[in-house]
């Protein structure tokens, strides 16, 4: 199993949908996604869209449970999973 990707989609302010994500980092074959961040929920379904063709699973952060997945195309991770991590702390 490889490390999970971290994808933050987090805004400071309110937002437009006409706003771009950030660029996607790079996902290596096979990789879970994890998406966090404080956002509109609206920007996290543009997120799913933009990672389902990129990524064998993707997952989203919640605080209180961990990275739960939400969408996958690979044996290894399942729907409804949750995944214990720890995001990294930024500065």
């Amino acid at each position: 199993m490889t490390a999970p990707i971290i994808y933050s989609i987090a805004v400071s302010s309110p937002i437009t949908p006409s706003e771009p994500l950030p660029p996607l980092p790079d996902i290596p074959r096979g990789s879970l996604v994890i998406v966090e961040g404080r956002a509109p929920i609206w920007r996290y379904g543009m997120a799913l869209h933009k990672l389902h063709a990129s990524a064998a699973a993707i997952a989203f952060y919640d605080p209180r449970l961990g990275a739960v997945v939400v969408a996958t195309h690979s044996q290894e991770w399942q729907v409804g999973q949750v995944v214990d991590v720890t995001l990294p702390v930024e500065k």
